[in-house]
């Protein structure tokens, strides 16, 4: 959105026109929204998303025990919600994860509602894909802090989410020179030791450079290779690569977060709303 103080809710109306039939959504607890959940099923799609504490519905039946994560045990329990507007009903699985350690903000149990056929998927599964999604805010950590996707210069809406776009797009090529260093030096190495700052840092410090050194004609052979034959090059070139000068650096214990104060917006203003009344 080019309105940086929008709320994520106030853009769900976009996001529905979005989904397709047979897709699968997998959302964070605030896009847990009757309006959202009702016009994916109506879409003929499926989600997967945590359980806001202000949507309630109507539990069915008792909370049956159906395996295990490595968070800890998995319980599955029937809910029913209803629209309010048009007061249709919708059946939901409720997963409960009672939480080995609990969460940074105190919880001991992670609730996940999904519409998701009892016969596709298993509570235990639903739970473990659900778990994945912790690793996109990773993903936009990574994007903020070595991709720098937020330039402060850039006043102007429509510059930031393409500067935005580019960083999302140099994430993936990151991703994928990580992935064939994995290939080569294992997975958990790679995971462990290398830092995508440091392979950032490589590309942007020497990329001037190979233009000069080497003539754009050299470069043109990687354009018509099939995949397999680039993948294969991939894994050449990462098996070559001295893993040492990425070295991450272990981060110490971390500090007790500070109590959150009461959000006060000050004298920030949203670029948008100012250009629009422009």
């Amino acid at each position: 959105s080019e309105d940086g103080h929008a709320q994520e809710r106030s853009l769900i109306p976009e996001v529905l026109q979005l989904v397709e039939a047979n897709q699968l959504w997998i959302e964070d607890r605030n896009f847990c929204t009757l309006g959202l959940m009702f016009g994916m099923h109506r879409r003929g799609a499926v989600f997967v998303v945590r359980q806001h504490g202000q949507l309630q519905g109507e539990l069915l039946g008792r909370a049956q025990r159906t395996g295990v994560t490595r968070s800890g045990p998995v319980y599955e329990q029937a809910m029913l919600v209803r629209d309010p507007t048009t007061g249709e009903a919708m059946r939901l699985g409720r997963v409960t994860i009672k939480l080995k350690v609990p969460t940074r903000d105190g919880d001991t149990e992670l609730h996940i509602l999904s519409n998701v056929p009892s016969g596709r998927a298993s509570a235990a599964q639903l739970a473990r894909v659900y778990g994945k999604r912790w690793s996109i805010e990773t993903a936009f950590f990574e994007i903020t802090t070595t991709l720098t996707c937020e330039i402060n210069t850039l006043a102007y809406p429509k510059a930031a989410l393409f500067t935005f776009c580019l960083a999302l797009l140099a994430y993936n090529a990151v991703s994928l020179i990580k992935a064939a260093l994995r290939s080569q030096h294992g997975r958990k190495k790679v995971s462990d030791e290398v830092s995508g700052y440091y392979l950032a840092l490589e590309i942007s410090r020497t990329y001037d450079g190979m233009m000069v050194a080497i003539a754009a004609p050299h470069w043109a052979l990687f354009r018509d290779l099939s995949v397999q034959a680039f993948a294969s090059t991939l894994q050449e070139l990462a098996s070559a690569v001295d893993l040492s000068k990425y070295q991450k650096h272990p981060r110490g214990p971390k500090k007790k977060q500070p109590e959150r104060m009461p959000y006060q917006n000050g004298n920030h203003v949203s670029t948008a709303k100012l250009l629009a009344q422009r």
